[in-house]
């Protein structure tokens, strides 16, 4: 082992002088903010449909009513690994629990990735879906 880093070590080092520079250093990436549109309609509530700017940084932003919460919540489903903008699967089976008409659509880029959802309350899954992700979609039970 100690030969290996030894010859290369020597590699580089006649790398370095037969004219070759070294590389800088590669600049440091701040980490990209979380910037999300919110359109939620046909809810039934006045506050509650509309579009809304969320922008998740070191410091909540953009007009959506609950914005700092909404960002600890999204954080909390980056800390945990989940995904909840991913779509209830085909072949999963949901109750038919009919939850409203609300529909709503969150595009923007989350986590580094492009992000283009679109939510409902058709049935037992999309409203479990829609409560996850609660408060960047709005309360609109009942």
């Amino acid at each position: 082992m100690l030969r290996r880093l030894a010859l290369a070590t020597l590699a580089t080092t006649a790398a370095g002088t037969a004219g070759f520079a070294p590389l800088p250093p590669l600049p440091l990436l701040a980490p990209s903010s979380d910037t999300l549109t919110v359109v939620v309609s046909e809810s039934g509530h006045r506050n509650a449909d509309g579009t809304f700017e969320l922008t998740c940084d070191d410091k909540a932003g953009g007009n959506h009513p609950a914005r700092e919460k909404a960002c600890e919540r999204l954080d909390r489903h980056a800390r945990a690994g989940g995904d909840p903008f991913l779509p209830v699967p085909k072949d999963q089976l949901c109750t038919q629990l009919y939850g409203g008409s609300a529909v709503a659509r969150i595009t923007g880029t989350w986590q580094g990735r492009t992000i283009d959802a679109r939510f409902s309350r058709a049935n037992g899954c999309e409203i479990d879906r829609w409560e996850n992700l609660e408060p960047v979609l709005p309360l609109v039970r009942g």
